[in-house]
């Protein structure tokens, strides 16, 4: 089986987005990459009865290889962060996940960025923009959350989600959930009075500080 270990982090990082309240059902959606190949989750189909052989794998231009099973609507994102985005790091792009998590989806529907009101935001970039709308599946969306990645590791889709990448889905998962983390510090401070942020100075000093974060 074509990238079983890609399909088997697939199948359990799509279970964890259920269990961790990052998706509702079967929404969202998150892929692997390994060279000029993709595993990436189905359509319609329940997480919780994911299975590696259910993960259709593709080629970077779109082409099926291996999988009975349509991919995710949302496939264009997906290519489109692989073929076109630069992590600011330069470092490869292995993973990508997608949540429709709710605090990111409420800050969307209000502002057009989320600034650095803890300096986790660090994880994605010096602030986190907000992605035009446009209607799931389409192109249009992937051209607006490439412009709103511009620069970023991440994005707040309008009215949507949420996008984030990684060298691989481990790393592209912990931002996700750190992006949902922020939104929801952000909705408590908003709600309270007006949030105090960090220059932007102290942010770029931050991600420089995250470079070495962790056992070596």
């Amino acid at each position: 089986m074509l990238l079983a270990e890609h399909r088997e982090a697939v199948c359990a990082y799509a279970r964890r987005m259920t269990a961790d309240g990052l998706v509702v059902g079967t929404s969202g959606n998150l892929s692997a990459r390994e060279g000029d190949l993709v595993a990436v989750t189905p359509t319609g189909v329940s997480y919780d009865e994911l299975r590696p052989e259910d993960v259709p794998v593709l080629r970077l231009d779109g082409t099926p290889v291996e999988g009975e099973l349509r991919p995710t609507s949302e496939l264009p994102m997906h290519l489109a962060i692989y073929r076109e985005a630069s992590d600011p790091d330069g470092a490869d792009i292995g993973a990508v996940v997608h949540t429709h998590s709710t605090h990111a989806v409420a800050v969307s529907t209000v502002v057009d960025e989320v600034p650095a009101v803890h300096y986790m935001v660090a994880t994605i970039g010096p602030s986190v923009r907000v992605a035009p709308y446009a209607t799931y599946g389409t192109q249009d969306l992937a051209d607006a959350m490439l412009t709103a990645l511009d620069g970023r590791r991440g994005c707040v889709l309008g009215n949507h989600g949420t996008v984030t990448y990684g060298t691989g889905l481990e790393q592209a998962y912990h931002r996700a959930q750190q992006l949902e983390w922020v939104c929801q510090v952000w909705l408590a401070a908003r709600g309270a009075g007006t949030p105090r942020v960090l220059p932007r100075a102290e942010v770029e000093h931050v991600v420089d500080r995250l470079r070495g974060y962790g056992q070596k």
